[in-house]
């Protein structure tokens, strides 16, 4: 029993230590390296499907899938018996409904674009990219890592903001200690409002080779209010 205390004293006091002394751009090499270790996001290729679970409505069934070489993206949508699909290829943007090219009536009744198409490509690119995305152009990463406890667990955070002309939010992610897995990201429009939201991962999907979370509990930071889970069922590769 001693020996198991001394342990866990050892393990997170080294935790403390070098957190202390990481800096920003380390922890996000290291969390890279964890979710991407063999580097194959720049050129992933891959499908999604994910379920979308939101109080008081039906569930939101989605097939994404993402060429990022061949600048590919396509979202099949389906809930409530409706159907849509968005493909943006080559910035060419194709809008179906229920099975057909969509009218310009069916676009405007059902909030169908492709702006639409395009904050979605951004969306699931970027949450799946996670935290790989973190090294786009116009992130800027902050170097102090600070340790702090969330749900009663012990992290490294790491403090994200951008460059105007990409965004205007701070995000917060973090970082087991020990594996440096990424467990919970949060996020703010104007921190000192306490504004946002504070999203919880677990579980994990690999494809290739990249580990993706599971399953995403969304929250607001503010009375920490219950959103919405996205559930990743099933990972596959495609051509």
């Amino acid at each position: 029993m001693k020996k198991s205390i001394f342990l866990l004293f050892v393990i997170f006091s080294t935790s403390q230590f070098f957190g202390q002394n990481m800096t920003g751009s380390q922890l996000l090499e290291k969390a890279i390296e964890y979710h991407d270790p063999n580097g194959n996001w720049e050129t992933f290729s891959g499908t999604f499907n994910i379920t979308m679970k939101i109080p008081t409505k039906s569930d939101r069934h989605s097939m994404i899938r993402v060429d990022l070489p061949n600048e590919f993206f396509q979202l099949f949508g389906n809930q409530n018996n409706i159907s849509y699909e968005y493909t943006l290829e080559n910035q060419k943007c194709n809008i179906n409904y229920n099975g057909h090219m969509a009218t310009e009536e069916e676009k405007t009744a059902n909030n169908l674009s492709c702006e639409r198409a395009k904050m979605y490509q951004n969306y699931y690119t970027y949450l799946y990219g996670l935290p790989m995305k973190l090294k786009d152009a116009g992130t800027i990463i902050h170097e102090k890592v600070s340790l702090k406890k969330f749900k009663e667990k012990n992290y490294l955070v790491l403090k994200v903001s951008y460059e105007k002309e990409v965004g205007e939010d701070t995000w917060y992610f973090y970082f087991d200690p020990s594996t440096y897995a990424m467990e919970v990201y949060q996020f703010y429009h104007e921190e000192e409002k306490n504004d946002g939201e504070f999203i919880l991962l677990s579980g994990l999907e690999t494809v290739n080779g990249i580990k993706m979370p599971k399953k995403r509990i969304w929250y607001y930071n503010k009375g920490e209010k219950y959103l919405g889970t996205d559930i990743l069922t099933v990972v596959q590769s495609f051509d």
